[in-house]
């Protein structure tokens, strides 16, 4: 099975470099346009369902982009991280200390194990019970992680380590 990833648009936190975390945060102007792009990008790729977080930021990513045009399944299971009591803090702070919360969850919130645990109990089911041959995936940061130890056998601290790096969508083999 064939799964494409993308990111939720530019969310108001992102544009001022705070990670939201469990927040519900709205897409930003610039997320607007990002999100109708994203729609115009997959007008030619066959995608026959979109599963997507819960969180505003990537629902409203969806809704932009698609309309009613897909059936689109809500799972909380593909949120971000809950960075607990970082949630809504500066990017500078959180980023360089995730090492720290691979096995130990954040403060009030959860670790990265914890999360990823999440996404591949996802996957499995996506893998086990889909009638569908292409898949698209609207989440996150840690989203993304979870589907690369799940499906490319990445580390999580290969993803935490490895840099950051936007593209238009990912591919995938499930």
């Amino acid at each position: 099975m064939k799964v494409y990833f993308v990111y939720h648009s530019t969310s108001k936190d992102n544009e001022v470099s705070l990670v939201s975390g469990w927040n519900d945060v709205q897409l930003s102007p610039l997320g607007t346009q990002q999100a109708r792009e994203l729609g115009e990008r997959f007008e030619n790729i066959d995608v026959d369902l979109i599963y997507c977080s819960d969180l505003v930021r990537a629902v409203e990513t969806v809704r932009i982009a698609f309309g009613k045009k897909i059936t689109v399944i809500i799972d909380k299971r593909l949120r971000e991280i809950n960075y607990g009591d970082f949630n809504g803090k500066p990017t500078e702070m959180v980023d360089p200390m995730n090492i720290k919360w691979i096995k130990e969850p954040f403060p009030n919130g959860e670790s990265y194990e914890q999360a990823i645990t999440r996404i591949h109990d996802f996957c499995r089911g996506l893998k086990t019970n889909s009638a569908t041959n292409m898949t698209l995936i609207v989440g996150h940061r840690t989203t993304k992680f979870g589907l690369d130890t799940f499906a490319d056998n990445k580390t999580l601290k290969e993803c935490l380590n490895t840099s950051h790096k936007w593209q238009p969508y990912w591919e995938y083999q499930l």
